[in-house]
């Protein structure tokens, strides 16, 4: 291949994620022309209601996998987190990168931590995970909804809308607006995301040529660890609206899988973590989705609807 074309979201996250992916595939593939295809999903256009509500983080994805369905892109870059647990049809992930820093940060223009905010304060988060951890450490606090990308959620935050707001880090600092973050929370206080902080290239599984030239920047850890935190999701139901979160490190040869369910107000958790083999990641996310639900998770989603 000469020329390859990259789908993308318009935010400023998205389109420097996908430069990145553009700037590796160039430097690794000599002669190579890759230009970006910017799309508006349904996702971005639905600032003022609740994902959970209309469909999901799968909002974010149906438009840029339209594009590949109809010739007018090759590959799709995505943050992980964003993608359903299951793809459809036709489709798949033809690479998955070395994920960047995976905690959540704590943001604040007069505060430096959680810990830290005056009972009442209000604290902005667009996810019912990190909500569901925050009101559970911290339940004299208010959280409320926040949409938008980067750079809106902070001007909301400067606009003293919020009291702090609690972003992804990889997402600040792929920006350059590491020096927002006053804090970090902790695997231990906040789970993260299943992928956070992964990048993925999605493209149609028919296209051997797009999966033979991309699988260059495929990380085998950080894929085995993405894979096991994706089977825990899709094994209890692979919505994308539920308070889920799921980390997996490497640990030597192995992985190490952590693992929770909550309600929204963050007084219901399952939690559950096991160790597996690194080349069997689907087998271990299956197993701590078993553990969840040994351990109250059903319980939890059924109260959701999910």
């Amino acid at each position: 291949m000469t020329a390859l074309r990259i789908a993308t979201r318009r935010s400023r996250l998205a389109l420097w994620q996908a430069e990145h992916v553009k700037a590796r595939l160039e430097k690794l593939h000599a002669g190579l022309g890759v230009s970006l295809v910017p799309l508006s999903t349904r996702g971005d256009e639905l600032l003022e209601v609740s994902l959970a509500k209309e469909g999901g983080k799968g909002l974010f994805v149906k438009e840029l996998e339209t594009a590949l369905a109809e010739g007018r892109a090759d590959i799709a870059v995505h943050s992980m987190k964003d993608m359903p647990a299951e793809l459809p049809p036709g489709y798949l992930l033809a690479a998955i990168l070395a994920r960047e820093d995976p905690r959540d940060a704590f943001v604040s223009v007069r505060h430096g931590s959680l810990a830290e905010l005056p009972a009442g304060s209000v604290v902005g988060t667009s996810s019912l995970r990190r909500q569901a951890q925050i009101a559970a450490r911290h339940p004299a606090l208010e959280i409320r909804p926040l949409r938008g990308n980067v750079d809106t959620r902070i001007a909301k935050l400067d606009r003293g809308e919020y009291a702090a707001i609690v972003l992804a880090a990889a997402g600040l600092k792929r920006l350059g607006l590491a020096a927002r973050i006053r804090s970090y929370l902790e695997i231990e206080e906040s789970l993260p995301a299943a992928g956070q902080a992964a990048l993925g290239i999605e493209c149609l599984n028919a296209r051997r040529d797009v999966i033979d030239l991309v699988e260059s920047l495929q990380d085998a850890g950080t894929s085995a660890c993405v894979r096991a935190e994706r089977e825990v999701n899709r094994a209890l139901g692979g919505s994308c609206t539920i308070p889920l979160g799921a980390f997996a490190e490497q640990t030597g040869g192995g992985l190490r899988l952590r693992a929770l369910v909550a309600s929204p107000d963050g007084k219901r958790f399952a939690r559950a973590e096991g160790e597996g083999e690194a080349a069997r990641p689907e087998e271990l996310g299956l197993r701590v989705a078993g553990l969840l639900r040994e351990r109250g998770a059903g319980e939890i989603l059924a109260a959701l609807g999910a």
